[in-house]
């Protein structure tokens, strides 16, 4: 039997602004999008909780391309 492939959609963000003066919980959001220098480019499943947490950051964070 053949393997399904499921087509799962992407998001790719790229980190805009410094998490310098910002708080805490913002940081540890930065560091699980797996962005903590400045212009990272990650590319990450399209889920509830990762949207939630683009949201949370969305003034240093910014949405590069989704598939």
């Amino acid at each position: 039997m053949a393997k399904k492939e499921t087509a799962t959609k992407t998001v790719t963000v790229e980190q805009i602004g410094s998490p310098i003066r910002r708080p805490a919980v913002q940081r540890a959001t930065l560091v699980g999008l797996g962005l903590n220098k400045m212009h990272r480019v990650r590319t990450l499943e399209d889920t509830p909780s990762v949207r939630g947490m683009i949201r949370a950051v969305q003034h240093l964070v910014r949405v590069v391309e989704e598939k």
